[in-house]
């Protein structure tokens, strides 16, 4: 081992050794980052190296190769991989909040591991980690998402099995109680459509809490609904996939009772893009609790929600002999892979709009008083 000092001053530790007959030499490092201490202490391994019958350089060599492999294939690496071919069929903002999650929760547990080596214990000490927080929900998205990265890699041949696979969220998360959301009884409903039909308060609320019967939507995708998403003449309301719980389109077929709310509707808020503007913000639409604060000044507080109305239309629907699948479907309940997602909105969309028909005609007797009993509908 020598020191070779260069014309430009510098001072570079070297070690000459020879390799089947043939000499070459050996970087250890440059002084003085690496003290004479340490540039021996390169020397001792290289020459345990060369001892055992290999080449130093090339053996360091491949070892820099695989760290550098290791490095390019870290669950992090990947994962930003998985992203990149991920994301073009998601909305920017929920795009960027997967990331964010990645680099907040999952990253500083596993990213710089090799994607192939990780096990499962070590992702059971990520979502507990994450779990402590006392964000469970977060965990679980966590766990799936990784999931899916996992699947990514085994699909270019980056790993060979999924340790995400191995793990439920119930064995590590202590589930919660489900909380079903007040609803009255079918009997009551035409008791309440009398009193929606009566209400004192703002009209705007009155036809919102209409609607909502007519159409047993989601409150989140009535009170976001815009003008444009309709198509009254064709008896239609098609809710972008953006707006959607499940994250794909949605179609309403409309009564002819709901096209009547929606045309007076029109008359009160057709200046806005938005059925439902908020009353101070009008580029914002109404508040989530508008509907449940009504229903709760007409005396049903404890009793009936706006997610009620879901509750108790799907109950009376089957009472009156729907098909199971049209009514799920109508509620945007199943579940849509992405093969299917193009088309299942559109799935028995004839006998969902007469469906939707006879049940503006069922509640049209509501507010009448003339309830008629259910037909039962045969196959």
């Amino acid at each position: 081992m020598y020191l070779l000092v260069s014309p430009s001053g510098s001072k570079l530790w070297r070690w000459k050794y020879r390799v089947l007959g043939k000499e070459k030499v050996m970087a250890l490092g440059a002084y003085p980052d690496v003290s004479l201490a340490q540039a021996r202490e390169g020397l001792d391994k290289a020459r345990k190296v060369l001892a055992a019958g290999s080449d130093p350089m090339v053996v360091r060599k491949a070892d820099k190769a695989a760290t550098r492999a290791a490095a390019e294939e870290s669950f992090e690496a990947v994962a930003r991989m998985w992203w990149v071919h991920w994301k073009p069929a998601r909305s920017e903002q929920h795009a960027g909040q997967v990331m964010r999650r990645f680099e907040a929760d999952v990253f500083p547990h596993i990213g710089a591991r090799p994607v192939a080596e990780i096990q499962a214990p070590e992702l059971v000490a990520m979502v507990k980690a994450i779990a402590g927080r006392g964000v469970n929900d977060l965990a679980k998205r966590a766990l799936q998402t990784s999931g899916q990265v996992f699947r990514y890699a085994i699909a270019h041949g980056l790993a060979k099995r999924n340790p995400a696979a191995d793990i439920r969220p119930s064995d590590l998360l202590a589930s919660r109680q489900k909380r079903n959301m007040a609803r009255i009884d079918g009997k009551e409903l035409p008791e309440l459509m009398r009193r929606i039909d009566a209400y004192q308060g703002t009209p705007v609320t009155r036809l919102a809490m209409k609607l909502m019967a007519l159409t047993f939507v989601r409150t989140s995708e009535l009170i976001g609904a815009r003008w444009d998403e309709f198509d009254l003449d064709g008896l239609r309301w098609d809710i972008p996939a953006s707006r959607m719980k499940m994250k794909t389109p949605h179609i309403v077929p409309l009564s002819t009772q709901a096209v009547s709310v929606l045309k007076t509707l029109h008359l009160v808020t057709g200046h806005s893009p938005m059925l439902f503007p908020g009353e101070r913000d009008h580029e914002k639409c109404m508040s989530n609790n508008t509907i449940l604060k009504a229903l709760e000044r007409m005396g049903y507080k404890g009793r009936m929600t706006g997610h009620g109305f879901r509750g108790v239309a799907s109950t009376l629907l089957h009472e009156m002999g729907f098909e199971h699948a049209h009514i799920e479907l109508q509620l945007a309940h199943q579940e849509r892979d992405a093969v299917s997602a193009a088309y299942n909105h559109a799935t028995y969309l004839k006998q969902r709009a007469e469906m939707m028909q006879q049940w503006g005609d069922y509640l049209e007797t509501c507010t009448s008083g003339k309830v008629l009993p259910f037909q039962r509908r045969t196959a």
